[in-house]
């Protein structure tokens, strides 16, 4: 049975079972006895989700193999080995160089990051039930962008000083004021309840005010500070280094956990609001916790990345079509595409055109826009009827 059915079935046994079931650890449905079909679609949905880790692995390792330094297969899988084992290999130093230090931050930093903002999206789809919904629809992606505006062209930041505090001046101060965005954002929709459609419109318009902001600093920048600007506003994973994933990673982890708790009641919310509150759910704490967990995963990516668009709007729709709308499967299963999406188009970005690199937010833009289009005039199908 769907989970948007079950709610319903439960819905007309009163509050009290909402009450009931909201109480069962990990908001499951509990050890309920389960019809063959529910049993099948379960496990085809378990081997869709480990065949995707099988290809995010393949995907990582072909990755690796592509560049413009002419490294041999053999030679890199030693490189990899000798890495995990602490062993040294017979692998070039120029190979090591190239693999450990370039490469291999890069492509896990694709991973992480397209994963992130792609569970980002789909839970901000799932908390504004709203199909067109991604990690920067509240405003966010314009309040880190004026961030990365302030610490490039004024040099004001949370972080001052020299050396490698200098380094992270424009990572710092894209994060904290794509968060402060959020918190602004609902400090003004409370004033009307907190309703999707008040956040919705609050974001747009915050997000119009900090893209004047953007526009002005860029009038005022020297040519120098408007083509550092410019490359960080197109997106990319050029910076990619091993202090950037030992910060990203955790921040990435533990949030992604924590949105997963929510996916029982992303479910019971799917089926509307007033089925999820006979559900024993708090819709009101649910979107405020859920909008803010999800801000904080797209901030941190952000501010490492750049503005990369449309990877938390199309993965959560492919997972969709792969898993439908559990939430408990549609989660992880939309981080694995974002993470493939995301590792496919930086691929391409530096490989396109070598030497010339690509910035990855184009790639990215030009895969979405067709499938935003094709989303906004689709007939045959609704996912959110």
């Amino acid at each position: 049975m769907d989970p948007e059915t079950e709610v319903r079935e439960l819905k007309k046994r009163g509050p009290a079972a909402g009450e009931e079931v909201a109480r069962r650890p990990g908001g499951q449905l509990g050890e309920q006895k389960r019809s063959g079909p529910y049993i099948h679609l379960v496990g085809r949905r378990r081997l869709k989700l480990a065949g995707l880790v099988v290809a995010l692995v393949a995907a990582v390792l072909g990755a690796v193999c592509i560049g413009s330094a002419g490294i041999r297969l053999g030679e890199i899988w030693d490189i990899l080995i000798g890495a995990v084992t602490a062993t040294p290999g017979e692998a070039r130093p120029v190979a090591q160089t190239v693999i450990l230090n370039l490469r291999l931050p890069r492509v896990l930093l694709a991973v992480m990051a397209g994963g992130s903002l792609a569970g980002a999206g789909v839970v901000m789809q799932g908390l504004l039930r709203n199909p067109l919904a991604d990690p920067y629809i509240l405003g966010i992606s314009a309040g880190a962008s004026f961030g990365a505006a302030l610490a490039v062209v004024l040099g004001v930041g949370l972080v001052t000083g020299s050396g490698l505090a200098s380094q992270w001046v424009v990572v710092a101060n894209a994060f904290v004021f794509g968060l402060l965005t959020t918190f602004l954002i609902f400090g003004l929709a409370s004033l009307r309840g907190l309703a999707p459609e008040t956040l919705i419109l609050t974001g747009v318009a915050l997000g119009y005010l900090f893209s004047a902001g953007v526009s002005l600093l860029k009038y005022l920048s020297s040519h120098e500070e408007l083509r550092e600007l410019t490359l960080w506003l197109m997106g990319g994973l050029v910076g990619a280094k091993w202090e950037t994933l030992t910060l990203l990673f955790p921040v990435a982890l533990a949030t992604l956990l924590l949105l997963l708790r929510y996916a029982w009641d992303l479910n019971a919310l799917a089926a509307g609001e007033e089925v999820a509150a006979n559900l024993g759910v708090n819709v009101a704490r649910l979107r405020r916790n859920g909008a803010v967990l999800a801000s904080l995963l797209a901030s941190a990516t952000v501010a490492f990345t750049g503005i990369i668009g449309f990877v938390g709007l199309v993965a959560p729709h492919i997972g969709r079509f792969l898993v439908g709308n559990d939430y408990r499967y549609l989660v992880p299963v939309s981080c694995l595409l974002g993470a493939l999406l995301l590792l496919a188009a930086d691929t391409c970005a530096r490989t396109l055109a070598r030497p010339v690199e690509i910035p990855v937010g184009i790639i990215t833009s030009l895969i979405g826009v067709p499938f935003f289009l094709s989303l906004l005039f689709r007939q045959r199908r609704r996912w959110w009827s």
